[in-house]
């Protein structure tokens, strides 16, 4: 029998402290954060590069399956994606992939799964890679283990392990503690006998499961009925949706780790950062001689210590500092680096109003291509569609608006009615209300077309689909 890591990689979070930025339908797990230059779940997949690991399950929300496969093609890494309903905490989605782990499992192999989240930036490969080496060693001997980061500083914004007895390359977890005050947390950092609590995890599948099935049976048994009948298609695995909204939402530190008595804790001292914050971000970003952090088109003079974002258009800065200046094609984040843990606040007022900068970007990512809605008002919307090559939309039709498609570059293929047809750059086709439709791109280059619509009523989902090659309803 041999042992193989199996990385489970939870990829559900919303990030919305780096709003507006990341944002629900986008959120920053599937954005280029990290230093090397992939997305931040790209990162902590190539991460594993060089240990021996079984293909990775990741788990995220059924509104991104399509940013996590294509995110997994580009850098050529074939993953189970498990699909969750509703996001219900970590415990859940864990459970979930442990269980799926025992049920596809028919070979002697003796599988530990890692569990890491998707939105961590780590810089020191070599010690990354021992620490997991450590945990294997215990892992083996059924224990559960967690990771604890070697603390640089009194952080009050984590949670923090105070170790126990030496376990091999370990400590037994003495205790769990909440985020400390300033004053608290500077003790734990004085006493090095606390680490903060880092999310990750390495055991057996079985051995958690019993652990959970012992301190939160309510939790296990609906797990275990959303997987009772799954579905599988593409690279995806769609639970039960009805048995798995009946699950309470918890976290694995409340339901298993605290409870039981087989919990160790190893340290991991790697350069680790949650990116929590822009404040974070500018802590592992490089900079230039002012001490800036500049993205995009930005013109800075006599201003340092800034985290600077642009996206679309020209940025200045004059005279200030400890600023995060974030543009986007349809907000602008300005905020004191030091306040930036407040930004959810911005996020609830967004949501309180019934706006929709906290939900999507004006850039909308599909399995097919993307579309940025250009300009809008009552009766009317103009949108730039991208197609990638060999992909096509869903034949549909609209209840409330005609379309007017005029293709930019590219060519089109126009399924309209009974007709069927191409469409070469300059020309153009019209949609009336009703009509069944489709669009295609057949050619080797990327179709650029702009979609003009008119009605009572503009919203997405004004889309009845007859047929769709992604799966979409």
């Amino acid at each position: 029998m041999t042992t193989k890591i199996l990385p489970v990689i939870m990829a559900g979070g919303s990030g919305t402290r780096l709003w507006p930025l990341s944002r629900t339908q986008y959120p920053k797990q599937f954005l280029k954060l990290s230093p090397d230059g992939f997305t931040l779940l790209q990162a902590t997949l190539l991460r594993l590069r060089n240990l021996d690991c079984a293909e990775p399950i990741i788990i995220c929300n059924e509104e991104h399956r399509f940013l996590a496969a294509e995110q997994m093609r580009e850098i050529g890494i074939k993953a189970k994606i498990i699909l969750e309903p509703e996001g219900k905490n970590t415990a859940p989605a864990i459970t979930l992939a442990a269980i799926y782990q025992a049920q596809i499992n028919t070979s002697q192999d003796d599988y530990l799964m890692l569990v890491l989240a998707a939105d961590h930036v780590i810089t020191e490969q070599d010690r990354f890679e021992q620490s997991i080496h450590n945990a294997v060693e215990l892992a083996q001997k059924d224990k559960l283990v967690t990771f604890g980061i070697v603390p640089t500083h009194a952080e009050t914004g984590y949670g923090y392990i105070e170790k126990g007895e030496a376990k091999l390359s370990g400590f037994e977890v003495k205790r769990f503690v909440e985020k400390p005050d300033f004053e608290t947390a500077q003790q734990y950092l004085d006493s090095h006998q606390f680490l903060w609590n880092s999310g990750m995890f390495m055991f057996k599948a079985d051995v958690y499961l019993n652990e959970l099935e012992k301190y939160a049976l309510d939790i296990y048994t609906s797990c275990q009925a959303a997987m009772q009948n799954t579905q599988s298609d593409l690279d995806f695995v769609r639970i039960d949706k009805s048995a798995f909204s009946q699950c309470r939402s918890e976290s694995i530190d409340y339901a298993v780790m605290e409870k039981t008595t087989d919990a160790v804790v190893v340290p991991l001292d790697a350069n680790w950062n949650d990116v929590g914050s822009w404040s974070a971000l500018w802590d592992i970003q490089t900079k230039d001689i002012q001490g800036n952090v500049i993205t995009g088109d930005v013109i800075s003079i006599n201003s340092e210590k800034n985290y600077i974002h642009s996206e679309s258009r020209l940025v200045s800065l004059l005279g200030v500092e400890n600023l995060v200046v974030i543009e986007t094609k349809d907000a602008v984040l300005v905020a004191d680096k030091s306040k930036v843990q407040d930004i959810k606040k911005i996020v609830e007022t967004l949501k309180q109003q019934n706006r929709t900068e906290h939900f999507c970007h004006r850039e909308v990512y599909r399995p097919w291509g993307k579309y940025d809605s250009i300009d809008h008002a009552e009766r009317y919307q103009v949108k730039r569609i991208t197609v990638k090559p060999g992909q096509k939309l869903s034949i549909q039709m609209h209840h409330h608006r005609a379309e007017h498609w005029i293709v930019v570059s590219g060519t089109a293929r126009i399924h309209k009615g009974k007709d069927n047809f191409l469409l070469a750059e300059n020309e153009s086709v019209y949609i009336p209300l009703g009509e069944i439709h489709a669009l295609e791109n057949p050619g080797k280059v990327p179709l650029e077309l702009i979609e003009v619509q008119s009605g009572s009523y503009l919203g997405e989902d004004d889309i009845v689909r007859f047929e769709d090659l992604y799966g979409r309803c």
